[in-house]
């Protein structure tokens, strides 16, 4: 435990390869990968890569605020949603910033319209960095 930091059930992070910032993130412990809200995924082929843009919506306070992104494909997954439904993801790999700390995640991309927050911190990108006080919000 030593060298962990205490996180929060809601904190904040950055998204710097997104250019993203300030943008606020459910802590989830149950969820093993982290997810992302977005829209308008469109697929396209770069340096003989797959890559894809698509919407993201940085502030939960001004949902009409949009910010067009794009990334290379990791991969795609198959991710079990809290409503129990499979579903087939894209999976990015991007830059998070949380407590002065840089690190690489994965993060599946799918709609999350109907949930709170835009993004979910799952336990594989948290893993070996923060301990989690789910009574407390916005430590960091």
């Amino acid at each position: 435990m030593k060298n962990k930091v205490m996180v929060g059930c809601l904190e904040q992070c950055d998204l710097p390869d997104l250019k993203i910032q300030g943008l606020h993130v459910r802590v989830d412990t149950g969820a093993a990968t982290s997810s992302l809200h977005v829209d308008n995924i469109e697929e396209f082929e770069e340096d003989d890569a797959l890559w894809i843009s698509f919407d993201l919506h940085p502030d939960i306070h001004d949902v009409k605020r949009l910010t067009r992104c794009k990334s290379k494909v990791a991969g795609k997954r198959k991710v079990k949603s809290s409503t129990a439904t499979k579903q087939k993801r894209y999976v990015i790999e991007t830059e998070i910033v949380m407590a002065e700390q840089r690190w690489t995640i994965q993060l599946t991309l799918t709609d999350r319209s109907e949930m709170t927050y835009l993004m979910l911190l799952g336990r594989e990108a948290m893993s070996g960095r923060f301990t989690v006080d789910p009574e407390l919000e916005y430590l960091l």
